[in-house]
């Protein structure tokens, strides 16, 4: 595999366009996120190759709850399938997500809000399942030992997640969705117009040569 003099440390994966391609494919919506299972074992792979440290998937928001049940079902089992995948690939795995809803599945209960170490632990991998931006902050406001906002970083609910070098962003969409506010903040942004279940590791090698090119200033 080909290397690279600049290497992020830490990429955030927006796995955007599973139902779209499901329609494409003619099937019906909620088909597609099964599709996404695959994808996501493919990159973390090829990013484990590079020696990339720490991952994280966006798996669904508070807000996707809203979408038919069938679709809220399929994207629910996908996340729990896919940790279940991570499990047997030596992740060292964080699940972020509101766990008092109901939809939050019960199955990664045991591996929320802290980190489970699997095999050698060899990457770091969070997992955002039932995650809100607004719950994530609002985590910190609600905690007594914040002081004047000074501390606040330290008591979000995502804060065992590290700083995103670069975001990548399958299925054309220009936006990050409330994806880690805090985490995202100087984020290099590369966004994949294909469909995330037609993710290819040139997608990534795509991403990675276009990185080498751009400038980290964290606002200096």
């Amino acid at each position: 595999m080909k290397k690279y003099k600049r290497l992020p440390k830490h990429i955030g994966v927006i796995p955007d366009g599973n139902r779209r391609w499901a329609v494409n494919a003619g099937l019906n919506k909620q088909e597609g996120y099964n599709h996404g299972i695959g994808p996501g074992l493919k990159l973390y792979e090829a990013c484990l190759e590079l020696g990339i440290e720490e991952m994280t998937y966006y798996g669904f928001t508070m807000d996707n709850v809203k979408r038919p049940s069938l679709q809220t079902k399929a994207f629910q089992k996908a996340c729990v399938d896919s940790v279940n995948e991570l499990k047997k690939r030596d992740a060292d795995l964080l699940v972020i997500g509101n766990t008092d809803s109901k939809v939050f599945p019960k199955e990664l209960l045991p591996y929320a809000m802290k980190r489970t170490k699997f095999g050698e632990g060899k990457m770091k991998v969070n997992f955002l399942v039932n995650y809100g931006w607004n719950w994530d902050l609002n985590h910190a406001l609600e905690n007594d030992q914040v002081v004047d906002n000074k501390n606040l970083i330290d008591y979000i609910a995502s804060k065992d997640i590290s700083r995103m070098d670069m975001v990548l962003r399958w299925g054309g969409r220009r936006r990050l969705s409330g994806f880690l506010p805090i985490q995202s903040i100087y984020s290099d942004i590369y966004v994949i117009d294909e469909y995330w279940p037609n993710y290819k590791d040139e997608h990534l090698h795509e991403a990675l040569e276009w990185y080498q090119e751009t400038d980290v200033t964290l606002g200096g």
